[in-house]
Parts: C-alpha cells; sequence; structure tokens
C-alpha cells in the first residue's frame, strides 16, 4: 500500500485566506448570493463603500448588503485546525485589543465582563440553529406553464412544493434554490411571479407578503410564488 502524501499548509491557501486582506480567513463570513467567503471585519468594512461582491462584482443587495452575510463556523475550525498557532494568536490579538479600549472593564483574563458573559450564552447554546431565529414565512412555489412555450419542457413542477424559510431570503436566492431542485443549466434564467407581477432579485419574502400579497387581497396561507422560464420580450 502506497504511502500517503503529507500535504503542506500552503496548498489549501487558496481556500482558507482572504481575497481582501489575502491573510488566513478570521471570523469567515459567507456572501449568501455569491458563496465567496471573506474576513468577517473586511467584508463589513467593504460594504461600507460598497454593495458589491469585491471577488465577483455582483451586486450582493440594493440597499443592505450586511442581511447577506452568514458565519461559517465549520470553516473557522478548520482553519485553526490547519494552522499551528493561529487560534492562541487571535485570542491574543483580542484580549490586547480589549485592553488596550477598555481597560477599566476587562476582567483578569483581559475580555470585558459583557463579552465573556455573552461568549458563556453562546457556549451554552452551542446546538441552536441560529437561522431559524429568523422570523419565518410558509411559501409554495407553483411552476406556471407559458402555453407551449420554448422551456415548458425543461422546467417542471416541484416534487415537494411548500417550503419554509426566513423572511429575509430574496427572489435571486430562490431562484438558485429552483434551479438546483430543478437541475437546470447554469444559463438557464427563470421569472419569479407573485399575483402574476415579476418579482426583482433583491425583493425580500417579507417585502413581497407585505406588498403584493397582502395588499393583493389574499389572505390565504401560505404565499404563493410561480416560475416560469424567463420570456423574452426582444
Amino acid at each position: 500500500m502506497a504511502a500517503q502524501r503529507r500535504r503542506l499548509v500552503k496548498e489549501f491557501n487558496p481556500y482558507v485566506t482572504c481575497y481582501i486582506c489575502k491573510g488566513y480567513l478570521i471570523k469567515p463570513t459567507t456572501v449568501t448570493e455569491c458563496l465567496h467567503t471573506f474576513c468577517k471585519s473586511c467584508i463589513v468594512q467593504h460594504f461600507e463603500e460598497s454593495n458589491d461582491c469585491p471577488k465577483c462584482g455582483n451586486q450582493v443587495h440594493e440597499t443592505n448588503p450586511l442581511e447577506m452575510l452568514r458565519l461559517d463556523n465549520t470553516l473557522e475550525e478548520i482553519i485553526f485546525k490547519l494552522v499551528p498557532g493561529l487560534r492562541e494568536r487571535e485570542e491574543q490579538k483580542e484580549t490586547e485589543f480589549w485592553k488596550r479600549k477598555h481597560p477599566e472593564e476587562s476582567g483578569e483574563d483581559g475580555y470585558p465582563n459583557n463579552k465573556r458573559l455573552k461568549d458563556d450564552e453562546e457556549e451554552h447554546d452551542e446546538n441552536k440553529d441560529y437561522h431559524r431565529s429568523d422570523p419565518q414565512i410558509a411559501i409554495c412555489l407553483d411552476c406556471l406553464r407559458n402555453n407551449g412555450q420554448s422551456g415548458d419542457n425543461v422546467v417542471k413542477g416541484l416534487m415537494k412544493k411548500f417550503i419554509r424559510c426566513s423572511t429575509r431570503i430574496t427572489v435571486g436566492t430562490i431562484k438558485k434554490f429552483l434551479s438546483l431542485k430543478l437541475k437546470l443549466p447554469s444559463t438557464y434564467e427563470l421569472d419569479v411571479l407573485c399575483n402574476g407581477e415579476i418579482m426583482g432579485k433583491d425583493h425580500t419574502m417579507e417585502f413581497i407578503y407585505m406588498t403584493r400579497w397582502r395588499l393583493g387581497g389574499e389572505n390565504s396561507y401560505p404565499m404563493v410564488l410561480q416560475y416560469r422560464p424567463r420570456i423574452d420580450f426582444g
């Protein structure tokens, strides 16, 4: 049996380094629209000046791109295991930061008392599903036929068309979900409609419910969204 080749940490650098600062990912944070990951502090600072992803250039959100960020705790643990001493160095930096900023509020370990309490709470709730803390909404995703037009043979109805998701989810994310479930080509375009009106990709489920579904005189639950192949009017 051939011996397994040992790999160097630098071989994994493309997957564990930040595109912005070029260092190892610290508190890895993923943009849900394009799935690119950056240091939390790097991407938050970037979004103060721009609404576009710094790596691919795609617009993340028209008004509030911070809503589209999610921490990746699993990747953080992988990086700490790959890079010896990184966790300890980062904890030391954080301790020194709090000592400089709030020396009068720091405890014996250097951390502010309120942060230590917060960490204790997070450790106690480490198995909690944090995504479910977002307000949830039930949605029915219904396939809308185009009376035999091109694309009807590609876009099918979902086997399970009822889903439950965060009210912060955008139409763009729903389109990606549909493309994955229906196994559509990456170049294939879908329209998502509510009450016959095409919804913009940055519309959240909460916005659609409040401005299209409820105000449209619909009182039934769940909210119904329809999808179809994109129609080219050109």
